[in-house]
């Protein structure tokens, strides 16, 4: 039994979701992992007959009958984002994705006063935004860091006395720092945090373990190894460890080092979504995404080549993969091409996590680097990718549906049914 890791080796929007899907639609899952990130995700899942879901908290495999999803005690879990969600998803065929999550109690909860102080910062740095999703992810995992102790997390709804004593000193903390924020009151918020309690299974950390030896699972990741907090450019980056290290610290508290294999998303068109530095960025490609627009808080969804020298920096942060997964091969008469160096030199070392002026001076170079292409399109886009990365392309996607997907090698991706 082998489990399957899946991260997503750019700045994110790669299409983790719908690989997810197809590994929970060709194999027997028995449930998605998220070990990181929070409601900021936006994982699409498109189905053959047309339904369309974009998974933020639910493992993308909740499309597939009998999937479970468990969010670990690395996910910051937003509850009324959350219910919103499962909402949705009834409406599009899955009235049970509740019934089917497990949430860790560790987890941090992000609250309105976490979006509302996130936004507030946000605004404040005027044209030197970050970026941010402005829902409050990053806020929760600061908060966290400052307060390891008296942070709101998901067990803390089960007990109101104790939420509500958190929450009031959250907002009166966050309130002394930022002025009013656009938040309700605390004895509003209790009753949505406790419905929550109440209908969703909470569990402690060691229930992964027997989780994990129930059957296959699919490790989810969120954001891009790009934006990692430590190996991310700095400071456009997220409140989040985005490489496989998350989901092998669960693997090893099981017992379990070693079950699983890495497979590393990437679309053969390198994009980000808001500021900081896209090398290969060109606006005159004829791209569109239609799941992601420009928004008031991510900024513009911006479009460029096939950046090599970014991707080889995602995976050596991330330690190497088993497998690619190369999505969006459908654009591949748009005229991409493929950056193998920079201003000379063809690779960025990711050194050692933790020094984040070292990071800040990667962006600087970074934001006025020149890409150096090849001279037009590969023939073959698995092929080229993996002379220049070094590793296997295992997985090639097509449309955004399962049936799109094609394994190309490996006996690991082979469809059980």
């Amino acid at each position: 039994m082998n489990h399957v890791l899946v991260v997503d080796l750019g700045y994110g929007d790669a299409g983790k979701g719908t690989v997810v899907d197809w590994l929970c639609a060709t194999r027997p899952v028995h449930t998605v992992i998220r070990f990181n990130g929070g409601a900021q995700a936006a994982h699409n899942v498109v189905l053959r007959d047309g339904r369309h879901h974009t998974f933020a908290q639910f493992g993308a495999g909740t499309f597939r009958p009998g999937v479970r999803t468990h969010l670990s005690r690395h996910v910051v879990v937003d509850p009324l984002a959350l219910a919103a969600e499962a909402d949705h998803l009834a409406t599009v065929g899955v009235p049970d994705a509740l019934d089917r999550l497990t949430v860790d109690g560790e987890a941090l909860l992000a609250t309105p006063y976490h979006r509302a102080a996130n936004r507030a910062r946000e605004l404040a740095r005027g044209a030197d935004r970050h970026g941010s999703c402005g829902l409050g992810v990053g806020e929760a995992v600061a908060y966290g860091l400052a307060h390891p102790d008296s942070a709101p997390r998901v067990a803390d709804c089960r007990t109101p006395a104790v939420l509500r004593r958190r929450l009031a000193a959250l907002r009166d903390r966050l309130t002394a720092e930022l002025g009013p924020l656009d938040a309700p009151p605390v004895d509003d918020c209790l009753p949505a945090f406790t419905a929550f309690a109440d209908r969703v299974a909470i569990v402690d950390r060691s229930h992964l373990a027997g989780v994990l030896r129930a059957g296959t699972c699919v490790f989810e990741g969120a954001q891009g190894v790009l934006l990692d907090e430590w190996h991310g450019f700095h400071p456009y980056t997220t409140w989040s460890t985005t490489t496989f290290a998350n989901a092998e610290g669960l693997l090893a508290e099981a017992g379990l080092a070693g079950t699983a294999e890495r497979l590393g998303v990437l679309r053969i068109t390198t994009t980000r979504h808001g500021p900081g530095p896209l090398v290969t960025e060109d606006p005159t490609l004829p791209l569109a995404d239609a799941h992601n627009a420009t928004n008031p808080w991510q900024g513009r969804f911006r479009f460029g080549h096939f950046d090599a020298v970014a991707h080889r920096y995602a995976l050596d942060a991330a330690g190497g993969v088993d497998g690619l997964a190369l999505t969006h091969l459908d654009l591949a008469d748009r005229g991409l091409r493929i950056c193998r160096r920079y201003d000379g030199t063809d690779r960025l070392d990711p050194g050692p996590p933790g020094d984040l002026d070292r990071q800040a001076a990667l962006t600087t170079r970074l934001l006025t680097a020149r890409p150096g292409y090849d001279d037009g399109p590969p023939a073959d886009w698995p092929a080229a990718v993996e002379e220049a990365l070094g590793a296997p392309v295992t997985l090639t996607s097509h449309s955004p549906t399962a049936e799109g997907k094609r394994v190309r090698k490996g006996t690991l991706l082979t469809p059980f049914v």
